[in-house]
């Protein structure tokens, strides 16, 4: 369910933000907190712009392994972002 919950999201006229923010909260247990909907912009950006390794800051209170950014492709990975990466590989 929560594949097909994604590519219907990133296939909809529902504004990238709210698609992302309806993801992260229906398809993670427990939700991802909404704090997290830009830096996954960004990182669905860095990807489709070929950058997969740029350092995304991550909200206020929220680390990956200790740091206050994180790669692209980890944000990706880590929120099943797939649905919404042209030409997604993995």
């Amino acid at each position: 369910m929560g594949s097909n919950l994604a590519y219907d999201l990133a296939n909809s006229e529902i504004d990238l933000s709210s698609a992302i923010a309806i993801h992260l909260s229906a398809n993670h247990y427990p939700p991802v907190p909404k704090s997290m909907v830009e830096p996954c912009i960004e990182a669905i950006f860095a990807l489709d712009e070929g950058e997969p390794d740029r350092e995304v800051d991550m909200p206020e209170g929220v680390t990956y392994k200790g740091r206050t950014t994180a790669p692209a492709w980890a944000i990706v990975e880590q929120h099943h972002l797939e649905a919404w990466i042209d030409n997604y590989e993995e």
